[in-house]
């Protein structure tokens, strides 16, 4: 009798500590820059994404959305979140600040590109200059920083920016005639409705860029880094996650580096603080 109250005392003790190790099992946080679409969309986006994640590497996971950047930015510059997809200009303060790792990119590189109306008499850049030119976001790298570096520094012209919050907002400012040209990145022009695209011409695209990266904090653990790195290279080689991976814009995610692929983008964004 006594070994059987040993017993069960024993499963029940087991049990009590299972319940106290499942209730204390680590989350991790994943913190998204804000997009032009919803947070309802950006949840739906994502979600699919992270839950193969968690299938593939056992570990749990917590997205994070932010109402504004200033918010983004303050979060990531403190340290709050493990893990975060960050344009290029943030990743390069992020590396800075909190020296977050990138982990994978996108393999196709970022393009900025000046868009006009089709039938706008406009056909050099140089006939920008006293212009007024919509852009997404001051900080928008490819869209805006990189493009505005090469007007003022290449081309030595000046112009009105407008910051119209979106890639979307910028096209629809340059079609209604409420700017001259208007800063884009390469994918985010190719998603526009053909409606819109064949209204715009390209007048100008930059060099190539290294695009968004999803990065790690250094307090995760090397092995976790891993673990989650070779998850997402794996998606990337199985055909039915490719429309996961294309609706969170990474659809070909390559290894990132950090040396190789954003350290030359410090003087530009340094120049900007």
């Amino acid at each position: 009798m006594k070994g059987k109250l040993t017993l069960i005392f024993a499963f029940l003790l087991f049990g009590i500590f299972a319940k106290v190790s499942w209730s204390f099992e680590k989350v991790y946080t994943i913190g998204l820059p804000p997009y032009h679409f919803s947070p309802f969309e950006t949840y739906e986006r994502w979600g699919s994404f992270v839950s193969e994640l968690k299938k593939r590497t056992g570990l749990n996971f917590d997205i994070r959305l932010y109402k504004d950047i200033k918010n983004f930015e303050k979060s990531y510059l403190r340290g709050e979140v493990d893990f975060v997809f960050f344009p290029p200009y943030h990743q390069v303060m992020a590396y800075k600040a909190q020296k977050y790792t990138p982990l994978v990119k996108e393999k196709t590189l970022t393009v900025g590109m000046l868009v006009v109306r089709k039938d706008s008499e406009i056909r050099d850049v140089k006939d920008l200059d006293g212009k007024k030119i919509a852009f997404p976001d001051p900080k928008a790298f490819g869209a805006s920083l990189y493009i505005r570096a090469i007007l003022t520094k290449q081309f030595k012209i000046k112009f009105t920016p407008a910051y119209v919050g979106t890639h979307d907002n910028v096209c629809r400012h340059v079609l209604l005639g409420k700017a001259h040209a208007g800063g884009v990145i390469n994918y985010t022009f190719l998603r526009q409705p053909e409606e819109i695209k064949r209204e715009l011409r390209v007048l100008y695209e930059t060099p190539p860029l290294a695009p968004h990266a999803f990065s790690a904090h250094p307090r995760v653990t090397k092995e976790v880094r891993e673990r989650v790195k070779q998850a997402i290279l794996d998606m990337a080689k199985d055909e039915r996650l490719k429309p996961i991976l294309d609706r969170i814009e990474m659809p070909n995610p390559v290894s990132a580096d950090y040396e190789r692929d954003y350290k030359p983008l410090e003087k530009l964004v340094l120049r900007t603080m």
